[in-house]
């Protein structure tokens, strides 16, 4: 009869939750924000990427002086530009609206900045002006060095790839621990999303004063035990809602998707942290999860719930707060 009661108990809690439309609308609000902010990372990364190529390989009408020897005319040329020997005068130019732009190379690029003038294009077409002289000049440097691979090496384009061992055996560094750190990842979206639901799934019905005619056919323990269990099964749906477009997307879509610096073949799914991440996720969350339901049960009230509630979820997040400090 008690295992009757915890199964109804159960799936009732279970059931009257994933039902509401503001579960599904809370619980599919974070991917899809996460998915958003994604997308427009990408779309501006590639735009941006577009946007400066397009600016370094602008045509211009311009005039320059070189103090550096490093330009030649016919470099300069394929840009649009032509030299010049009277520096005020092309500034004149650019002043009057008669030349587009003028650079000035100077006799030690390391140490000296180049000087661009230039007629206002608009806040974000100006920027082409330093971006085709920057162009030039490093173009004139690689037909200096006239070699592919020290270009390479000078302007730091060269990969590594590492290799550590611990106790004689290969470790996997960074690579190992980023996937366990999911689970906590995971375990933090659950408990902010979920901590209201499980003040209130005992306070509703405590307040109402259904608890008590509840409590006249079912054992307290049965009761607890089940809205603990009916949370817990809960949090593994938002764990899942949250964890399958992650593995959707890296199994069938990681070859398409164009991620700037993200290697995921560092990663190392080691089942030995994988587990212990996986153990601790559970543990964490039906600990959490009994704790909230105790604290429901002692306190009268929504606002006494939520006074108690609060001091544990600083406690949660204190460890981020200390290393934000730190």
């Amino acid at each position: 009869m008690a295992s009757h009661n915890l199964k109804t108990v159960i799936g009732f809690e279970f059931f009257r939750i994933i039902k509401k439309r503001r579960f599904w609308v809370t619980t599919l609000a974070i991917p899809a924000a996460v998915a958003i902010v994604f997308g427009l990372v990408i779309i501006s990364g590639n735009s941006s990427s577009t946007t400066a190529d397009a600016q370094k390989n602008a045509r211009l009408a311009f005039q320059y002086t070189d103090a550096s020897g490093l330009v030649t005319d016919a470099l300069a040329g394929t840009f649009g530009g032509t030299r010049t020997s009277d520096n005020a005068e092309a500034i004149a130019a650019v002043r009057a609206g008669t030349l587009e732009a003028y650079f000035a190379f100077p006799a030690d690029p390391a140490k000296q900045p180049i000087r661009v003038y230039g007629t206002d294009k608009g806040v974000f077409d100006n920027g082409r002006y330093e971006a085709v002289a920057t162009q030039i000049l490093v173009s004139a440097a690689q037909q200096k060095i006239d070699s592919p691979q020290l270009t390479a090496v000078t302007q730091g384009k060269v990969k590594t790839k590492s290799q550590t061992y611990k106790d004689g055996q290969v470790s996997g560094g960074i690579g190992v621990v980023i996937p366990p750190l999911l689970f906590l990842v995971i375990f933090y979206l659950c408990i902010i999303m979920l901590g209201n639901q499980m003040l209130s799934t005992t306070l509703e019905e405590k307040e109402n004063r259904v608890t008590e005619m509840i409590l006249t056919t079912l054992n307290p323990t049965t009761l607890i035990i089940g809205k603990v269990t009916a949370l817990f099964m809960v949090g593994l749906v938002q764990m899942t809602v949250f964890a399958l477009p992650v593995v959707t997307g890296y199994v069938f879509f990681r070859s398409k998707l164009s991620l700037p610096d993200v290697d995921l073949s560092t990663l190392s799914l080691q089942p030995g942290p994988m587990i212990v991440g996986a153990l601790l996720l559970a543990g964490g969350f039906l600990l959490f999860t009994g704790t909230l339901v105790a604290i429901v049960e002692v306190v009268p009230t929504v606002k006494e719930a939520g006074t108690a509630f609060a001091p544990r979820m600083n406690m949660l997040l204190l460890p981020f707060e200390v290393a934000c400090l730190s």
